[in-house]
């Protein structure tokens, strides 16, 4: 199965509840951090979910 790696790019300080919730379902603690999830359209919906704190790295 295709993978996709996902990078934290901003602090989840002060996001709502359910996107500090989408942030740790995800993998992702520490802003820089990256994690490599399945390629996967819930996993794609979690990510523009919280589009503006988190970048896919190719």
């Amino acid at each position: 199965m295709a993978t996709i790696k996902v990078k934290q790019i901003k602090s989840k300080i002060g996001a709502p509840i359910d996107q500090k919730r989408t942030l740790s379902c995800l993998g992702l603690r520490k802003i820089s951090q990256i994690v490599e999830v399945d390629d996967t359209p819930s996993i794609r919906g979690m990510i523009r979910k919280v589009h503006h704190l988190v970048t896919v790295v190719e």
